[in-house]
């Protein structure tokens, strides 16, 4: 079995079961995991492990949904920015795209752990063990680390309106 192969395999059903949650839609989501895996057979040798397998599929997998949307819905707002577990207000906030906008740009500021956490969390749906896991820590450690990326994300959305 190629290296390909075992991790196509191994993580398949996680980053189909990833769109589909994105994407609310399960035929594209099966058409999406289909060029995630594509795309991730021709970069896999340049793959440098600098994180885990699974996020950086999930990430591909993101590109894709992304690039969808961008094809057919041209400046719509993404869908994946409804956080789970959101504060009384936050997800209409989160609605309107100057917010969304707002979002993005405020987690591309975080330092890490903070921003990786919060994107597996939140755009990877992995549990806090996952996370844990990836991180060599443990389950605590990723909620608290969550949590705390979540106040920042809040601090700085409140400083900016």
């Amino acid at each position: 079995m190629t290296e390909f192969e075992r991790v196509y395999r191994m993580y398949f059903p996680e980053v189909e079961s990833y769109l589909r949650a994105l994407c609310r839609d399960e035929v594209l989501a099966e058409e999406l995991t289909q060029e995630v895996f594509f795309k991730a057979m021709r970069a896999l040798p340049k793959f440098r492990g600098d994180c885990d397998i699974r996020s950086w599929l999930c990430s591909i997998g993101k590109n894709c949904y992304l690039d969808h949307l961008r094809r057919t819905r041209p400046g719509s707002v993404v869908d994946i920015l409804t956080l789970e577990d959101p504060s009384p207000g936050m997800e209409q906030r989160l609605s309107r795209r100057d917010e969304a906008l707002m979002l993005h740009k405020i987690l591309h500021t975080l330092p890490q752990p903070y921003k990786e956490v919060f994107s597996l969390r939140v755009f990877g749906e992995l549990s806090f063990t996952e996370i844990g896991e990836i991180f060599g820590k443990t389950a605590n450690w990723a909620c608290v680390t969550y949590h705390r990326a979540r106040q920042k994300i809040r601090n700085r959305m409140e400083e900016m309106e």
